[in-house]
This record gives structure tokens, C-alpha cells and sequence, in this order.
């Protein structure tokens, strides 16, 4: 099967997570992607991509399902100058010579980080006159659109005229729009602000719907939330057709303050409560599962400590169990009081790894475990994400949401074996000694004390 262009306009934010996005969504829908040969092609940082796709019917899906493009176009020509745009597209010409006769168009002439004078923009319309075009000009319309798209350099931060710099692009792009891209409207539709229940720690909606993406979240599948909280990750995951299973350990953050629970209220608000299988309060190191292979993913954002810590049943002192048998012990509590377990903390980099072997365990062959990480910028290794690794788990994506002094990186980890794993044990003193590095420390290692420090060194000002 042959392959066509594509030009891929993203939108202008987390450039690190578009690749893996798109990939992901292309697995999903069993779509073959090429990705450009040329390094340069690749950069992430710029706002157009080139990609090879079999049909055009996958273009449309892609732009359909991922957040992060804003349109897809059949794609005509490139080059650092518009002769070599020009000659490009004559070469293209049959993609492009069916709409000559009787087909209503519209030209549009943009650019990133430029706005091209109206003049100059009448007169690169009016370069494409060789293309005859004799269909009527329709600019709300058209049967066709056709795109012209220059590419400048960032020159934030300089001053300059009005015009200066006109002409001077990158690189300038040509092809006819197939799809705009339509789930960048779903951002909106799940803002936390406009959202029937929702805390603190609510991920923001962009966020939540890149990481139901790298789930690979559709209809038919079963989705586990470990550390679900105000249910942030599961209305995205359930609107896009999955059945979504959560658990916390604590079943406040669930359930709010009103007797329905605030994650089924906010899941109503957008039609996807049927979806949301139960909620469940319990600690995932003491969890009730007595079978794995259960789930297609796992998608979490884990407590790290900046606004909530995580917590794990245990008490934080055994001076209790030192306590002998001719020593007064505490007053017990009265037969009318509920029974609190206590809690300690559960330090970051004991829950990532903790996080890891339960997804092998709890996963289907080929099952995906997607989880926010925070980490300290310039502390950062590769090794800090590999080290947390067990035997067949492997990373397939790791992109950086920068702010500063440190950032949060999404982790896509998949199941690659089908074996069976016995339930893994998260007591520390008896853990495998093989999974813990203890020559390396992590950057995400007591985190919430790095952060709180203002990231610091020790005996730094």
C-alpha cells in the first residue's frame, strides 16, 4: 500500500507529548505512521510535521481523537523559498488537478511567530495562479480549502518594526485541509473550573485527556485508577468509551460532602456515569485483588506531597509494640467509634516503583500503565525512570511538562509478556532487593521535602 503526505499543524502547547500522542492514537485505529527521516523534521519544538499515512480516512481520525493538532492537510509542497514551493506543487499536481473545474475554494495565508501584510499575502495567493483554479471563491463555504503556511523562528523578547523580518521564514508549507482538528474543543468541556466536583489536586483538562490518549482508552476496554481522587483522569478515559474502575484510600476525596459521590456527580455531568464501574476505598499495598490480568491500563496521578501526600496504612513509630506486657497500654476506644486505621507516608520513590509491579501484576499482555511523575529539573536522569523498572515492563514514553526548578513527567510504561505474575509484595524489608538500585538516588526521591526546600541543595544558600 502506498504512502501519501500529510502536513500536521499542532497546536502550541507541551510540545514533548504530540509524538507520543499521536502514536498512540495510530495503535488504537491500527493506522501505519511514518514519521520524517530527517532529524530536523523531527523537532518537536516546531509547529508543522510532515508524516506518511496510507489513507486519507486516517488523517481525518487522527485529527479527530488527538488534542494536540490542530489540522491536518493533504500536503503539496515545502521549501525555504516559494520557488521551491512552487516547484514542489507542480509536482503534486496530480493530488491537486480534480479541483480545477467547478470546485469552490478558499486560500488562507498564515504564519507562526510573523504576521504577513495583507498585501504581500494578496500577492502569494496570486502566485498560485498557475494552478487555474476556476471554481468560485468561497470563503465560508468552500468545498476546499488550501492552505499556505510560513514558518518563522521565535523572536520573542526583541524589538522590532512593524514588517521587519518579512519574508525572512524557515521554511513555507502548501496542501489542501482534510480535517480540523476537533478534540481540541473537549479541553473546554472538561475545564476543572466548570466541572460539577473537583479539589486542589484536580489535574487540569488537557492534561487528563493526553493521558487517556496514551491509554489508548475505547469502547470495550477496563481501566483502573489506583489513586483516583476527585475522578480527573476517569471522565476523559470514560468518554471516550472505556469502563473506568477507581480506588483511593481515602473515600473522602470520592465521595465529597453531599450523600451521592462527587466523582458519579461530575461523571453524570458528562454522561459517562454508566461507565464508572465502582469506586473502591482501600490501600493499593494492601489491595483486595486476588486475580491480575484484569485491566487494559492504568492511569494515575500519584499524591506527591505539594498539596496532598500519599499515605499508606502502617503507623509511622512502633513504640507501641515495645511496649511490655506490665505497662499500662492507651485506653481502647469506645464499641460506638468507628475504627481508623493509621496511616504513614509513603514516600514517592517506594509508591513509583511499588506502582510499577502492581501494573505488571494487574495488567493484560500488552496493557498500558500511564502515571505523572514529579521530578527536580536539574537532578534528572534517564536512569531515574529505569530504575523503577521490573522484568517485562518497559517505557514506550516519557515527556517533560517544565516548570522550572521541576516538572512532572508522564511515563507510559507497557506489559510486554503475557506470564503471570504472582501478587507482588510492597513491604520494604522483604522486597527484592534486584528492583531497588540502592547506588543510585532518584531525583524524585523525597520530593515533597526538595520542593518545600525550594529545591536547594544541602548546604546551599
Amino acid at each position: 500500500m502506498t504512502t501519501s503526505l500529510y502536513l500536521v499543524v499542532f497546536a502550541q502547547a507541551h510540545h514533548e507529548f504530540r509524538i507520543p500522542e499521536m502514536t498512540s492514537v495510530a495503535e488504537l485505529n491500527n493506522i501505519s505512521l511514518v514519521f520524517p527521516s530527517r532529524t530536523e523534521d523531527q523537532d518537536i519544538q516546531r509547529p508543522f510535521m510532515v508524516i506518511g499515512l496510507h489513507h486519507e480516512d486516517h488523517a481525518r481520525i487522527l485529527a479527530q481523537r488527538c488534542i494536540l493538532i490542530k489540522s491536518i492537510y493533504e500536503f503539496y509542497g515545502q521549501g525555504p523559498d516559494y520557488a521551491t514551493l512552487h516547484r514542489g506543487n507542480r509536482e503534486s499536481r496530480t493530488k491537486w488537478e480534480c479541483y480545477i473545474l467547478n470546485t469552490s475554494f478558499r486560500f488562507i495565508v498564515t504564519a507562526y511567530n510573523h504576521k504577513i501584510p495583507q498585501s504581500r499575502q494578496h500577492e502569494i495567493v496570486e502566485s498560485f495562479s498557475y494552478m487555474d483554479f476556476q471554481g468560485k471563491i468561497d470563503m465560508k463555504t468552500p468545498e476546499i480549502t488550501l492552505g499556505c503556511f510560513e514558518e518563522y523562528t521565535d523572536r520573542s523578547g526583541t524589538t522590532r518594526g512593524r514588517n521587519e523580518g518579512d519574508g525572512e521564514f524557515r521554511q513555507v508549507y502548501f496542501g489542501r485541509l482534510i480535517e480540523n482538528g476537533s478534540a481540541r474543543k473537549l479541553v473546554g468541556q472538561f475545564d476543572v473550573k466548570k466541572r460539577e466536583y473537583y479539589g486542589n489536586t484536580s489535574m487540569e483538562s488537557e492534561m487528563s485527556l493526553l493521558m487517556a490518549n496514551q491509554t489508548m482508552a475505547s469502547k470495550g476496554k477496563l481501566i483502573y485508577d489506583p489513586f483516583i481522587g476527585t475522578g480527573s483522569m476517569a471522565y476523559p478515559t470514560a468518554y471516550f468509551g472505556a469502563l473506568v474502575f477507581g480506588s483511593d484510600i481515602d473515600g473522602r476525596q470520592m465521595r465529597g460532602k453531599e450523600k451521592r459521590p462527587g466523582v458519579i456527580r461530575a461523571a453524570t455531568q458528562y454522561g459517562v456515569a454508566d461507565r464508572i464501574v465502582d469506586l473502591c476505598t482501600f490501600d493499593v499495598t494492601k489491595n483486595p485483588w486476588r486475580c491480575g490480568g484484569l485491566f487494559d491500563a492504568i492511569v494515575t496521578d500519584p499524591p506527591y506531597g505539594v498539596r496532598a501526600g500519599a499515605k499508606r496504612l502502617g503507623r509511622k513509630h512502633k513504640s507501641l509494640l515495645s511496649i511490655s506486657s506490665n505497662e499500662p497500654r492507651p485506653a481502647s476506644r469506645p464499641d460506638d467509634q468507628p475504627y481508623i486505621p493509621p496511616t504513614k507516608p509513603y514516600e514517592l520513590s517506594d509508591l513509583a516503583r511499588d506502582l510499577v509491579l502492581l501494573a505488571r501484576y494487574l495488567l493484560k499482555p500488552g496493557g498500558r500503565l500511564v502515571f505523572f511523575l514529579p521530578t527536580v529539573t536539574d537532578e534528572y536522569k534517564d536512569v531515574d525512570i529505569h530504575e523503577m523498572l521490573c522484568e517485562d515492563m518497559e517505557v514506550i514514553a516519557n515527556s517533560l511538562q517544565n516548570f522550572g526548578s521541576w516538572g512532572r513527567r508522564l511515563v507510559t510504561i507497557k506489559k510486554r509478556s503475557s506470564r503471570q505474575y504472582l501478587p507482588p509484595n510492597f513491604d520494604l524489608e522483604n522486597a527484592d532487593d534486584n528492583l531497588i538500585n540502592k547506588d543510585h538516588v532518584p531525583a524524585h526521591k523525597d520530593f515533597r521535602d526538595k520542593y518545600f526546600k525550594g529545591f536547594k541543595k544541602e548546604g546551599g544558600e
